[in-house]
């Protein structure tokens, strides 16, 4: 597995083996003892599954607080997603700053996001399938987030906000000016 550190360094960008033949391929997606030994060591232990079926929508930034945080392992199964997570550890170099890629199931990479991040996605073709592995369970009491289109992010979604595609919930969420982080 191929591990890259990006402009965040707790942040990374992770490619896993792929081996195919005129059958198909094969992938170890996870390898926690793999992982390990690259320095990554996380006790995942639910996965999630999300269909979008528009291009366009968003989904997030979501993040769940102490004692529910979660470290999430983010990858496509099909299609591709513009791929963000901001910095909320209060008293961090990079605090408020985010990184983002485009995930695919084409180019078979995943992103590690830790603890103290805001995470979410903006799918850029209809039918993508997103699986996401977290190191703690869905608490609803915990669940917070943050606005995906606050302009002190800088986020630069690869379409408009009109096209933009939002639950309810999602539209509402503070910005980053009105966010109490609990993320030291």
């Amino acid at each position: 597995m191929q591990v890259e550190r990006l402009n965040i360094p707790a942040v990374r960008l992770l490619v896993p083996e792929k081996y195919g033949d005129a059958r198909g391929f094969f992938s170890e997606t996870y390898n926690r003892k793999s992982l390990a030994a690259l320095g990554i060591d996380i006790d995942f232990v639910q996965d999630n599954h999300s269909l979008s079926a528009d291009k366009g929508t968003v989904r997030g930034l979501h993040f769940q607080t102490p004692p529910f945080a979660q470290d999430k392992l983010v990858r496509v199964a099909r299609g591709s997603v513009y791929d963000v997570a901001v910095d909320l550890r209060r008293g961090s170099p990079t605090y408020g700053r985010h990184i983002s890629a485009v995930l695919s199931a084409q180019a078979w990479n995943q992103l590690l996001v830790p603890i103290g991040f805001a995470h979410g996605f903006m799918t850029l073709e209809p039918d993508t399938e997103v699986i996401y592995k977290v190191s703690n369970y869905y608490a609803p009491d915990h669940d917070k987030g943050l606005l995906w289109n606050d302009p002190a992010l800088g986020i630069a979604w690869p379409l408009a906000e009109d096209e933009a595609i939002l639950s309810e919930k999602d539209r509402i969420l503070p910005r980053l000016a009105d966010l109490t982080t609990p993320f030291a």
